[in-house]
């Protein structure tokens, strides 16, 4: 378990405290579905799907990221009065997130942090998950990193490689954070300021798969001269 230093309110759950004798006081009504995400990223993100349309894992990074014991849990309780409020709370976590991962050098790619929240109404998941990552996605581009919605509706986004797929979908609503990498380009090549973000950072190193198409989309936004520069 990691507490906040200056912020005591907030905790963060690693995967070594569900071993464990038991959760603290404040957790322990939200152990179920706590565990059902564990159980979730365990058993779906990192193994291969009949309908991803490509080799590998759901998700490249979850099984480096727990296997490394850099994968958190947060639990976010009630519900929240707005999305302003959502952004608030995650706003904490996402400056946590940044100061956990400096700390872990060259293994702070596999930073993640899950934020669940447990008691969202059914009728509420969808506008609060998928509108609070459409209202912060901009702000987490900006510090090079990602925000993902997941939720059992699901999610409407297809898979990349088969648009019939919903990769997004899980058993309880949350937001996901991690860091930014190379193969994001294809979650942020129609946007002008989430690939000038994107190329900022990677236009010297574009993963094969995806630099013909990041220079067009570069020529195209006029941000061809990002392209020269170096990595951060």
């Amino acid at each position: 378990m990691l507490i906040h230093g200056g912020k005591s309110r907030l905790l963060l759950i690693e995967l070594d405290d569900m071993g464990r004798a038991g959760l603290p006081a404040s957790l322990v009504a939200y152990e179920k579905p706590i565990r059902d995400i564990v159980e979730w990223a365990s058993g779906y993100l990192t193994q291969p799907h009949p309908e991803i349309g490509r080799r590998g894992h759901v998700c490249p990074f979850v099984k480096s990221s727990m296997n490394k014991g850099l994968f958190y849990l947060a639990v976010q309780p009630g519900v929240p009065g707005d999305l302003l409020e959502v952004a608030e709370s995650l706003r904490a976590y996402r400056d946590w997130f940044i100061e956990l991962a400096a700390a872990n050098g060259p293994a702070a790619h596999y930073t993640t942090i899950l934020v669940l929240f447990p008691e969202l109404p059914p009728d509420q998941v969808s506008g609060v998950i998928d509108g609070a990552q459409d209202l912060l996605k901009a702000d987490y581009v900006s510090h090079g990193l990602m925000i993902g919605e997941f939720h059992d509706g699901p999610p409407a986004k297809p898979g990349l490689w088969n648009p019939d797929f919903r990769p997004l979908r899980s058993p309880v609503p949350l937001l996901a954070m991690r860091h930014m990498v190379p193969t994001d380009f294809p979650f942020l090549k129609d946007d002008p300021e989430y690939l000038a973000q994107y190329l900022e950072r990677y236009g010297r190193e574009l993963p094969p798969q995806a630099a013909k198409d990041a220079v067009e989309a570069a020529r195209e936004f006029g941000l061809e001269a990002l392209l020269e520069r170096s990595p951060e």
